[in-house]
């Protein structure tokens, strides 16, 4: 029997009796057609939008363990709050996984499938938790010679994640930005982007150990909000960057004030004229993450010139069209092992994935631990 008939995928099940259950299904791989590829998945990340679809916010204080080594089963309740939220995907067993890399087994008969056969390939469009993905060639990039799954599996959401801010920036008129959360995986890549292509970068993180990550790969202003002088500390990052756009991976709480107050500040420092409506600069805060899940707390002290909106990689990628994307994704495949390259703590299998001890590490969403699963691990 060849390789890759049938394998092992994760799943994320939410029944309606308020229970998500997690669990491994052994699936056929489909065989491919003329412009398809069946790719065994050798590195795929754990990111956040991961962890929306596999956990989201059950409630892993009622976590069990279940099945066997080789089949675990992991259930938990879900709050009712959300189960609301979730009624789009109630009883439905979902595949899980953004992003991955591979190696190509088989192929259809078209000779841009045929061209990739044995080789090292990034992937984006879903079910990654997979030991084997059949998939079209359009929806993968060939990896750079030298290239390993491991160094391609981020290939995707957090690289153009980074791109597509620098891209906003530039579309919207801004001439610097502002990043919270920004020790992270990918704030690290927005650091060296910035740094390579002369834009400042105002980083706000929460410790000293997050600070440091960042000046040890040449970040300039990168201010602690834990600090008692943070909002001082912001406003004078912000009058020597001219920033008047941010990035906000939290979303819950004060940041995003804080943010547009000290930008205002940082604007009438240097106004010309006094308003009394405030600054007529244009300062605008995308929230992309749900790292604090509370309300976003807004106190108006900032003029009314301003923004707060939501930011999706994929809306922006739909905007920007298929030339723009290309050229992104270009700058990816080159740099991937520079501006790119993304740094894991742990690799797990997939039943590794599925064990409390780990969930208990990869659901905290902390900067600095990154875990990458291969599905074929052993």
């Amino acid at each position: 029997m060849s390789e890759g008939k049938s394998g092992l995928q994760l799943r994320s099940l939410l029944k309606k009796s308020g229970e998500l259950e997690l669990s491994l299904v052994d699936v056929p791989t489909p065989e491919p057609a003329d412009d398809e590829v069946v790719v065994r998945v050798e590195a795929t990340p754990i990111n956040p939008s991961d962890l929306g679809l596999l956990i989201g916010p059950a409630d892993m204080s009622t976590a069990e363990e279940s099945g066997s080594a080789d089949a675990p089963v992991i259930t938990a309740k879900m709050p009712e709050a959300a189960m609301r939220m979730m009624a789009a995907r109630l009883d439905q067993s979902l595949p899980v996984g953004n992003e991955g890399a591979g190696v190509v087994i088989r192929t259809g008969s078209s000779d841009a499938a045929k061209a990739l056969m044995g080789k090292a390939v990034s992937m984006i469009g879903g079910a990654m938790y997979t030991q084997y993905r059949t998939i079209k060639v359009r929806d993968i990039m060939e990896l750079p010679s030298g290239t390993t799954p491991a160094d391609g599996a981020s290939w995707f959401v957090n690289p153009l994640t980074a791109l597509g801010m620098t891209e906003t920036m530039r579309r919207e008129n801004h001439k610097a930005l502002v990043h919270t959360a920004a020790a992270s995986n990918l704030g690290q890549m927005l650091n060296k982007i910035c740094i390579k292509d002369g834009i400042g970068l105002v980083n706000i993180v929460r410790s000293k150990e997050q600070a440091d990550i960042l000046h040890k790969i040449g970040a300039k202003y990168v201010v602690d909000s834990t600090a008692d002088t943070f909002m001082d500390d912001l406003t004078n990052a912000l009058v020597e960057t001219g920033a008047t756009i941010a990035f906000d991976a939290i979303g819950g709480g004060k940041l995003a004030s804080q943010i547009l107050t000290c930008m205002e500040i940082a604007a009438n420092k240097t106004a010309k004229e006094y308003s009394r409506y405030g600054s007529n600069v244009c300062k605008q805060v995308y929230i992309y993450g749900s790292l604090d899940n509370r309300p976003t707390e807004l106190s108006r002290t900032f003029g009314l010139t301003w923004g707060v909106g939501g930011w999706l990689l994929t809306p922006f990628l739909q905007k920007i069209g298929p030339a723009e994307i290309g050229r992104l994704r270009q700058r990816v495949a080159s740099e991937l092992k520079t501006t790119f390259a993304s740094h894991y703590t742990q690799v797990v299998s997939l039943q590794e994935t599925l064990q409390l001890s780990n969930i208990a590490i990869y659901n905290k969403r902390s900067t600095g631990e990154k875990f990458l699963i291969n599905p074929n691990k052993g």
